[in-house]
């Protein structure tokens, strides 16, 4: 069939689907001279907890990979490059009864289209607040859950998971809501939600990196297709983010089994060419590739300093 044919009959390109973030991030890193290519977590057994009471009646807590902004470390908001700065690397926790201003600018997301401005496309707590009002949900947990993005899976499923998952339990959590930024975040919140529903606690994870959140294998995952950092929502759209929550919240009740996947239906723009654009290494000169990995070799050694002061050892490099 010819591309013509294809238009003719409201054919959407081929690239317009989900982005293969896993091939996309070797590719990049690859051209970046990093050589040896990470290995993602996998798995082929998913733990599954059923919601033991409805909604109305359940206690639920939010896991979240963005940052408490903080004023002495750089750029974090809307336009802010990459900062590894402003990383952390323990667990936290905060206040679900008052507003936080938490920023994404330390992950790898798509800077280039994603919104920076609107802490709702990415920290879903007001629009909670709002379903707890509505009756929606019962309650939220007292505290929400800032999860560490190490690139280490052991240090997330033997330190930052068992931290998680007891803090849940002491809380009285029924059920968990997990919103990744970025690659690695995709990951990790993976790894968390997997450990919670072993623990006996309903999870949906609300991503937008579907080859990766599959990949490890979680119960339930909504997957929105916007850019990465914008999972829960567009910018400056209180409706959307509405909307996506309470499809994640559908999944949550209605999942009839682990792996299951539900994709919103909304879609980021009517050009879907901004997929095209992260971390493409095709898409950029040598040039503008050297500047790109001098920024990255800077980044890695700032968050291997900022790794050990925190920790006392480089967890990265034990896997």
């Amino acid at each position: 069939m010819s591309a013509a044919d294809d238009n003719s009959l409201g054919f959407a390109p081929e690239f317009d689907q989900p982005v293969a973030y896993i091939q996309r991030t070797r590719a990049w890193y690859l051209a970046l001279g990093y050589d040896t290519p990470y290995v993602w977590a996998h798995y082929l057994d998913v733990p599954f907890a059923p919601l033991k009471k409805p909604l109305a009646h359940s206690r639920v807590a939010l896991l979240t990979t963005a940052a408490p902004y903080q004023p002495d470390k750089g750029e974090q908001g809307p336009g802010a490059p990459y900062n590894a700065a402003a990383k952390f690397y323990r667990v936290y926790d905060g206040d679900t009864a008052i507003d936080h201003d938490l920023r994404i600018a330390h992950v790898g997301i798509d800077r280039k289209h994603a919104d920076l401005g609107d802490s709702g496309c990415w920290f879903p707590l007001p629009a909670l607040r709002r379903a707890v009002a509505a009756g929606r949900i019962g309650e939220l947990a007292p505290r929400f859950f800032g999860v560490p993005t190490n690139r280490s899976q052991r240090h997330t499923l033997e330190v930052d998971a068992p931290e998680i998952v007891a803090a849940c339990r002491a809380d009285g959590v029924d059920a968990a809501l997990l919103v990744p930024n970025c690659p690695i975040c995709h990951q990790t919140l993976s790894l968390l939600a997997r450990e919670l529903e072993a623990a006996g606690i309903a999870t949906v994870v609300l991503g937008a990196a579907r080859d990766i959140v599959e990949y490890v294998g979680v119960p339930r995952l909504l997957f929105s297709d916007f850019p990465l950092g914008n999972a829960a929502g567009r910018p400056g759209d209180v409706a959307s983010q509405e909307a996506t929550l309470e499809l994640a919240l559908k999944v949550l009740e209605s999942a009839p089994a682990a792996r299951t996947t539900v994709q919103s239906p909304l879609r980021w723009a009517e050009d879907a060419s901004w997929k095209l654009d992260y971390s493409n290494p095709a898409r950029l000169g040598a040039e503008e590739l050297e500047r790109r990995r001098a920024e990255a070799e800077a980044a890695r050694l700032t968050a291997r300093e900022l790794r050990v002061a925190t920790l006392g050892r480089d967890v990265e490099s034990v896997r």
